[in-house]
């Protein structure tokens, strides 16, 4: 064409030798917006041309002129069918004056700025995506934080415990073997503290450390 049409960035043209009909979308969302189809009066003398062909047994002449009927459905026609639905495509979109893209009012315009989102984000929008954003990061952060697995027994040294006389096996927790009486060397020492100001006690200590009380 020899004129230059400014709208939307993607175009579909949905053209056949029938009509003409064209898809704009959005340069933002992609959101769409189809136009009226425009009958081609060629395409459809065309298709009456075909029709009489086949009615005739197929004369070579008519057909040669349905082919060159079909031919100009990209030429003028065709141009002129792409500028009226630019123009009605138009009226359902909205032209940002700072970036120059052609937008949908419905997603990405943001009126009371008079701009496109992208160059004039929605307040509100924004600070709930923010917002969003924010606790998702936080809530990572949180489980980072904590230790999932520290009471996981990976390598099973629980069940490894046995009693050294007869083998049994024990758990930590077990200051006796169960079946012959030995004690488990794994067991917990019992905790001591001193009777006269409560200090903890090591098992061999007979005098606090901290008072000197004997123990």
């Amino acid at each position: 064409m020899s004129n230059m049409i400014q709208f939307v960035a993607n175009t579909d043209d949905l053209s056949t030798d029938k009509g003409f009909q064209f898809k704009f979308h959005c340069d933002q969302c992609r959101n769409g917006y189809m136009s009226r189809f425009q009958p081609n009066a060629m395409g459809i003398a065309g298709s009456l041309l075909s029709a009489a062909s086949s009615f005739f047994g197929g004369l070579g002449g008519v057909e040669n002129a349905t082919y060159q009927i079909q031919q100009a459905v990209g030429g003028k026609a065709h141009d002129s069918a792409l500028e009226t639905a630019v123009a009605e495509g138009k009226q359902y979109f909205k032209q940002c004056t700072r970036c120059g893209h052609w937008v949908c009012p419905d997603v990405c315009w943001n009126a009371s700025a008079g701009l496109c989102e992208a160059c004039a984000p929605d307040e509100q929008e924004e600070l709930r995506a923010q917002q969003a954003k924010a606790t998702s990061e936080q809530i990572y952060t949180k489980t980072r934080e904590q230790d999932y697995t520290k009471n996981f027994d990976f390598l099973d040294r629980g069940g490894l415990l046995q009693c050294p006389s007869c083998q049994t096996k024990l758990t930590a927790g077990q200051k006796f073997c169960p079946t012959c009486g030995t004690p488990n060397p794994a067991a917990k020492t019992q905790e001591r503290f001193c009777t006269g100001c409560g200090a903890g006690l090591k098992p061999e200590q007979k005098f606090c450390a901290e008072c000197g009380t004997k123990n």
